[in-house]
């Protein structure tokens, strides 16, 4: 079985960032204990901190799709409706 990896970049409107982050930060204890969660990783950039990445790694492509329609999600778009620039995700397949 092959996993599936992705890899989510957030962009913060410049007065946002505090928000945003906090918010991003609740995402990580509830999204780590989903069925299928392998890894779920924040980062924020050194140079712009108003990017952040999540890195994440699912058993599957569906388990993945459940947790983009959980509740936590929605909480996150909610309290941050205004707060965020882009959010762009990338499904990929890790090369070896």
């Amino acid at each position: 079985m092959t996993t599936l990896t992705v890899i989510a970049h957030i962009t913060a409107k410049d007065d946002s960032i505090t928000l945003v982050k906090a918010e991003l930060e609740k995402l990580i204890p509830a999204t780590r204990s989903e069925e299928g969660c392998i890894r779920y990783d924040l980062f924020q950039d050194n140079e712009k901190p108003t990017h952040f990445m999540f890195h994440e790694s699912w058993a599957t492509r569906e388990l993945w799709q459940i947790h983009m329609e959980n509740q936590h999600l929605k909480d996150f778009s909610a309290a941050t409706e205004g707060a965020v620039e882009s959010f762009v995700l990338h499904e990929m397949t890790e090369v070896n």
